[in-house]
């Protein structure tokens, strides 16, 4: 049997729960990102800046909320919305029309199912920033501000929040309703994909 067909502990923390649970959604966009040679040229890479600032949208709304402060620490410092539109402006690319904003309507579980994917993005975006370095010469002051390592490290970073989301106490269906919600994210990002680079495809042919 597959494997990832079985159920997923509900044992486990919870962070550690959402991991297991989204990972076939989330290789699946990894795999579909990476097909685009991301790094190609400065033109590519604002493509998929242009990705990454659609989604903070999304969030923006998330990382405002007070209710959400008080079990994540920090929350506000962690938005990267305004990091991503100053990158763009780097790249002498427009902002994107607005993405839908998630705020004050989501419910604690779905919240943290979203804010999941963009606090887990930065792992993978240590990757990415040392690539962005070397082969484009962008840098945590110029185009790719949004990838720059957190002051105390990546995985420091990561950890506190992990901490933070793990110390929430939820019920069963509260944790499967925060595991749809990161799914639905990262299936958010992978149309955010095909709508910036099937556009630009299109107008290159």
């Amino acid at each position: 049997m597959n494997a990832s067909l079985d159920p997923v502990p509900s044992t486990l923390p919870l962070s550690a729960h959402l991991k297991a649970a989204t990972r076939e959604t989330h290789e699946r966009l990894d795999k579909r990102l990476m097909a685009y040679d991301l790094f190609a040229s400065r033109t590519r890479f604002a493509q998929f800046v242009s990705v990454q600032h659609r989604f903070h949208q999304c969030v923006d709304g998330l990382h405002r909320r007070t209710d959400l402060a008080v079990l994540l620490p920090g929350l506000a410092a962690r938005n990267r919305v305004a990091l991503t539109a100053a990158d763009l402006a780097d790249l002498g690319q427009p902002a994107p029309q607005e993405a839908l904003r998630h705020g004050d309507a989501l419910p604690l579980p779905v919240a943290l199912g979203w804010l999941y994917v963009a606090e887990g993005s930065r792992l993978g975006g240590a990757v990415l920033f040392k690539l962005a370095s070397q082969k484009l010469a962008l840098g945590a002051h110029f185009g790719a501000r949004h990838l720059a390592l957190p002051e105390e490290g990546v995985a420091s970073h990561w950890r506190a929040f992990s901490q933070a989301l793990d110390a929430v106490t939820l019920t069963d269906a509260e944790r499967e309703q925060a595991v749809a919600a990161a799914n639905e994210a990262f299936r958010t990002v992978q149309g955010f994909v095909n709508e910036v680079f099937d556009t630009a495809t299109a107008a290159n042919d």
